[in-house]
């Protein structure tokens, strides 16, 4: 559910301010040209591993001719030894995120990606690329935004209106460059300009969450250079919004052991955490609640936090499972503080990037799945905040529609790898579920309680299925996979005051 996250930034009002994006000078090169640079760095013994760093140039927007030419970073590792597999092919999640830094930063999250990087060595070659619109080495497409008001609720349709207003300004501010060159059609012929510019006949994909549905347009229209491909999180490209009910169906397997958790037992009201969920729900629908903070600087403010608020929070709350519990029911026990000093940070000016929205706006969703959304009996508690601004707005992004022939599924004989969490909330398991038997030679591994993560942390308890996705990316053979893995039940935060004595209290 990559949409809802972009709308929590993008819901700040009008962008004040276009972020400058890198100048580049004049260029010589010509669409399909890399640049390449050599460096190394050190794996967890010790040893000099070396890597490539490059710029690969393509075209703004392909179907223009005299488009101006772009640049997308990528790196490649070699393979500790020539196995004669193809190359995997790195796909990253987001949109928005730039992953090159792992090569050249010394935090601990690049520290854990660069050893998980280095670990596809068994396999091959590994190549990341990162997204058009959004890497160091070509422009980030980013906009300031203003602080939006704290004295009234939040509500889909301001979102709406905000998200109409920061297309609209993204076309005026950037004269220079083509706004509707960043559609998923072109994030997939990136991939094929870096495989045949490092000289590669077929690839591998890996990818998770939109690297999932990146993988599935390049899966589509350029189906010969695909070998196959691990997909974790999966977002089928139909699915950019979820469906309530499938969300809600995660929340409530979260549910379930969080009301069998001794230590959560003294805070839940008759009924357990979904209660207090639907108990939330009668509250705030009658009537909003006022709250008081104080921001960084000390200075108190007043929050309103209405129906829609809660809406938002019950999505937005959800990714790390084992503090869902303990949050839901702060708030059951009208414990609002932490949850309006979010709010708070929340609704002042950021930074937003533009790719996401482009992206979105021009693949969309069928009219019937529309209906789905729509009509779904989970609306009632989630709301429409995953994708009421999304598809209001996509007529003033200006990236094209990519048409229901993409969107709606086929049926593929690229042999896949689906993992996928049931607890995910961003992109639920059925999204998978739905999607398999379109993959003949396709095959999925049901993680029980892993969240929105990547293939290897869902598989993090079973060694021996870890093992069988490289050997399946190294020969093909899907020997020794799984069809379900099970992680155990987390400890689940607990919230920071006391257990009440009075447990319906809240409600």
């Amino acid at each position: 559910m990559r949409s809802i996250i972009q709308t929590m930034f993008l819901r700040r009002a009008l962008p004040l301010l276009f972020l400058a994006a890198p100048v580049f000078a004049a260029t010589p090169h010509r669409p399909g040209d890399i640049v390449v640079e050599h460096g190394t760095v050190r794996s967890e013994t010790g040893a000099s591993v070396p890597y490539e760093i490059g710029t690969l140039y393509v075209p703004e927007n392909r179907h223009k001719p005299g488009s101006r030419l772009i640049g997308i970073g990528f790196a490649r590792i070699r393979g500790t030894r020539p196995t004669g597999a193809p190359p995997v092919f790195w796909l990253p999640g987001g949109p928005g995120v730039s992953v090159l830094g792992v090569l050249t930063d010394h935090d601990g999250t690049a520290t854990a990606r660069l050893r998980s990087w280095l670990t596809y060595g068994v396999v091959g070659d590994l190549v990341v690329i990162e997204q058009r619109g959004y890497t160091r080495r070509g422009d980030m497409l980013t906009a300031k935004s203003a602080a939006i008001p704290l004295d009234r609720p939040a509500s889909v349709h301001a979102e709406v209106e905000s998200m109409r207003a920061q297309a609209r300004a993204a076309v005026a501010a950037n004269p220079d460059k083509d706004l509707s060159g960043y559609d998923i059609g072109e994030f997939a012929a990136d991939v094929d300009d870096l495989r045949r510019a490092l000289g590669y006949d077929k690839i591998s994909l890996f990818g998770g969450s939109f690297g999932s549905q990146w993988s599935l347009a390049v899966m589509r229209l350029h189906p010969d250079i695909v070998a196959r491909a691990v997909l974790s999180s999966v977002e089928p490209l139909n699915n950019g919004y979820d469906m309530p009910s499938h969300v809600f169906a995660a929340l409530q397997r979260i549910a379930c052991d969080a009301d069998r958790d001794p230590s959560l037992a003294p805070y839940l009201p008759p009924g357990g955490m979904m209660e207090a969920v639907r108990a939330l729900h009668r509250r705030f629908a009658g009537a909003p609640v006022r709250v008081q903070v104080r921001n960084a600087a000390g200075q108190a403010s007043t929050v309103v936090l209405g129906a829609e608020d809660l809406q938002l929070a019950l999505l937005s709350h959800t990714q790390e499972s084992e503090q869902w519990p303990a949050f839901i029911l702060s708030l059951y026990h009208r414990h609002y503080d932490d949850w309006a000093r979010e709010v708070l940070a929340d609704r002042q000016a950021g930074t937003t990037t533009l790719i996401g929205p482009l992206a979105d706006s021009s693949l969309g969703v069928t009219a019937a799945r529309e209906q789905q959304l729509r009509t779904d009996p989970a609306v009632e508690l989630l709301g429409t905040w995953n994708f009421e601004a999304n598809i209001a707005s996509a007529a003033d992004w200006p990236t094209r529609d990519m048409g229901d022939a993409l969107r709606v599924p086929v049926e593929s004989p690229i042999p896949v790898v689906f993992v996928h969490g049931d607890w995910d909330t961003s992109t639920p398991i059925e999204n998978t579920l739905g999607l398999l038997p379109y993959f003949p030679n396709g095959r999925a591994i049901l993680v029980h309680r892993a969240s929105h993560d990547g293939t290897f942390y869902q598989l993090r308890e079973s060694p021996a299925a870890k093992a069988a996705i490289y050997a399946f990316l190294r020969t093909g053979k899907m020997d020794n996979l799984p069809v379900d893995v099970t992680l155990p039940v987390p400890k689940f935060e607990l919230p920071s005051f006391a257990p009440p004595a009075n447990r319906s209290e809240g409600g």
